[in-house]
């Protein structure tokens, strides 16, 4: 009974001030979706399903970071993003389509931005913002949390990895979200890398 009140109130805490992802550990218990050129995984943190799905693109991790830190221009990048607004310096509206017949999905997210030697991570959580009211037909994923992490191989080479929360919240049906979840990484490579050929 104890555990359950513990975990109920740091579930709270990571409510009030946004879901954090720095508690991951390299030894968490992970489920495997994909084991091929992009390794998609899946496990429970904190009562959400949190996803990772990993990469090696042959182009130096300055040359990626640019692109994954320049916020604005996500739509020209990640095609499910439709539109991606700036409210201030480190704050960002997304906005995303969704397959029919899904609702959109938004989120707004405070993100930062490390760089360690050969590693480079920017990471994001969701906040509350008064210039970006919920529109009609989209559902605000109000945990959101997520963090890029580049780590350098070689100049011409950087493992590519990305972790987000899966909860996709509204009328999304939970038989199908192992099917998003590996849709949604093998994507978010795909873009990126085609991105990167421009």
């Amino acid at each position: 009974m104890k555990l359950i009140k513990i975990f109920s109130i740091i579930s709270s805490i990571s409510l009030i001030f946004g879901l954090d992802l720095a508690g991951l550990k390299s030894t968490q218990e992970w489920t495997s979706l994909q084991n091929n050129d992009v390794m998609i995984k899946t496990t429970n943190y904190l009562g959400f399903q949190i996803c990772n799905a990993e990469t090696i693109l042959p182009f130096p991790m300055k040359t990626i970071s640019s692109i994954v830190e320049n916020v604005e221009e996500y739509p020209n990048v990640f095609i499910r993003v439709s539109k991606a607004t700036s409210l201030e310096n480190d704050i960002v509206h997304i906005m995303l389509d969704m397959p029919f017949p899904f609702s959109g999905r938004d989120y707004i997210v405070k993100y930062s931005k490390y760089k360690f030697g050969s590693k480079w991570t920017f990471k994001y959580s969701a906040i509350e913002h008064q210039d970006a009211p919920l529109q009609k037909n989209h559902v605000r994923l109000v945990h959101a949390a997520g963090e890029w992490k580049l780590t350098k191989i070689n100049d011409h080479e950087t493992n590519v990895s990305y972790t987000w929360n899966g909860e996709l919240l509204g009328d999304f049906p939970n038989w199908a979200l192992d099917r998003a979840w590996k849709t949604q990484g093998n994507e978010m490579m795909e873009w990126l890398n085609d991105a990167l050929q421009d």
